[in-house]
């Protein structure tokens, strides 16, 4: 996609705050500080659009940017919170796993992960939770950031071994390297997002209420 047109348009806590447009919704997680605002960046061809936080953590809402109309990318806050307190973690972990179980209008995660190590604990279940049947078959894209720091023939390896931890599903999910510095992935991911701005299907957990019979 050829992006001009960007726009923050909220930073929201609950689901009232959330967007009325209808735009599909592809949603960033990952640890706090392992690159979801260097991709959002490269993704939108902006340089710092998307602010890079030196303190994990920081974030502490769902950020909402609309990309040419057409698609909404959230920041999602980074887990890890190495440096958030306790009652901070619990607020994070309920408005995370609200909007990604309950949000109809998003259509696909991109997990980020670090390609110079081995995926964390947080990694593994983050990736295990969002590929199990209860997300009721959500699209997942891996994205291995950083790529650039390790040498181009350790690439192969370093995939292997995330794919390994991660116990990763070629049959529910997608992977690829990134690097925000070279561009490497940009294109790829650029058109996972897109192929699943054009599916409709609604990925929300069923919420039990009882179907009236026509």
């Amino acid at each position: 996609m050829e992006v001009h047109n960007v726009e923050m348009v909220m930073s929201a806590v609950q689901p009232s705050q959330y967007p009325t447009d209808g735009l599909p919704e592809i949603a960033l997680v990952g640890r706090s500080n392992v690159g979801k605002s260097s991709l959002t960046n490269t993704l939108i061809n902006r340089k710092a659009f998307a602010r890079t936080s030196s303190q994990p953590g920081k974030t502490q809402t769902l950020n909402f940017y609309k990309v040419e109309n057409q698609v909404f990318f959230v920041d999602v806050p980074g887990y890890g919170y190495a440096k958030v307190s306790k009652s901070a973690r619990e607020k994070f972990q309920v408005m995370i796993g609200e909007y990604l179980e309950k949000r109809q209008a998003l259509r696909g995660v991109v997990q980020l992960v670090d390609a110079r190590h081995a995926p964390s604990r947080e990694d593994i279940e983050m990736y295990h939770w969002l590929t199990s049947e209860e997300m009721g078959g959500l699209p997942v894209l891996v994205v291995a950031t950083k790529a650039d720091k390790i040498a181009r023939g350790r690439w192969n390896k370093a995939e292997r071994e995330i794919k390994k931890t991660l116990q990763f599903s070629d049959q529910v999910s997608d992977f690829e390297m990134f690097s925000s510095e070279t561009k490497y992935g940009k294109e790829i991911v650029w058109e996972w997002i897109e192929a699943r701005m054009l599916d409709g299907t609604d990925f929300s957990v069923d919420d039990d209420t009882p179907e009236t019979s026509n």
